[in-house]
């Protein structure tokens, strides 16, 4: 059931129309700092120093579609060759998406293999943004640090229950999305809000509004914010193509009379803010 909210509206007094009219600073009003940044993209990006020359260097991060990441999902048929042959392969890629150091951060093996992707990405990314904040995360245990992540594909929770056989223990929670926020959590200990965005596009900023306002309302004294996403399928590629939003060539050229799509970029990254 939807519930339509609003805070009942005083009638108006003229003769404090002078007083509301001088500012008064509260903690709504208070600046959020960012103090630490973390972040994976494609071209080889680690870190906001490395984005920055790559920008400075005018580089381009577009490119063809890792070799092997959709083998899995030709399965030898002739219309399903067909299908990929003709969907889209360009845009922004990261490399090595399966590699995680899961004795790190206190995973068995088998649970890391269940684990989205995503999950594993925002735990290093973030990470990294601590350290860049200059945060030792141990500092953190029980503290009121919220987190707020943005992610709006979930495709390895169901190509991982495919196979009903495989199911297992560790299935549940490496699939979820709501789990990309709370794996953070529980591994740092952390007492304030934990949650997963969805609003495709924009997931990302609506996390970081949200660690914004948790700030100001003093539900969190220390915030985490971030965004990941990860293709690892055709399927959203096909989906695009069918309405002709993908450029054949990847490359966007936006208010050009050459506009011919968009192109695919999908990047982690993390920052932490304080009030």
């Amino acid at each position: 059931m939807p519930w339509l909210l609003t805070s009942p509206r005083p009638t108006p007094d003229p003769a404090s129309d002078a007083a509301l009219k001088r500012p008064v600073r509260n903690a709504l009003d208070e600046p959020i700092a960012v103090i630490g940044l973390g972040c994976r993209f494609p071209g080889g990006i680690s870190g906001p120093d490395a984005l920055w020359q790559f920008l400075c260097e005018r580089r381009t991060s577009i490119g063809e579609v890792p070799a092997q990441r959709w083998e899995l999902f030709d399965d030898g048929s002739p219309e399903v060759k067909a299908t990929l042959a003709r969907t889209t392969r360009w845009g922004s890629f990261l490399s090595d998406v399966d590699a995680f150091d899961a004795e790190f951060f206190e995973i068995s093996p088998s649970e890391a293999d269940k684990m989205d992707p995503q999950q594993r990405l925002l735990l290093e990314v973030a990470w990294e943004a601590l350290e860049h904040a200059g945060i030792a995360p141990s500092s953190l245990r029980r503290s009121q640090t919220g987190v707020f992540t943005g992610s709006c594909n979930s495709e390895y929770g169901a190509m991982s229950a495919a196979d009903l056989c495989q199911v297992d223990g560790w299935t549940n929670t490496g699939g979820a999305m709501s789990i990309i926020a709370n794996r953070l959590s529980y591994f740092l200990d952390l007492r304030g809000p934990s949650v997963a965005v969805d609003t495709a596009c924009s997931s990302s900023l609506v996390a970081i509004h949200l660690a914004c306002q948790s700030l100001r309302t003093q539900d969190s004294a220390l915030a985490i914010a971030a965004g990941v996403n990860l293709l690892l399928s055709p399927a959203v590629f096909r989906g695009f193509d069918q309405v002709g939003a993908l450029s054949p060539t990847g490359k966007c050229r936006a208010f050009d009379a050459a506009a011919d799509g968009l192109s695919v970029v999908r990047v982690p990254v993390s920052w932490c803010s304080s009030d």
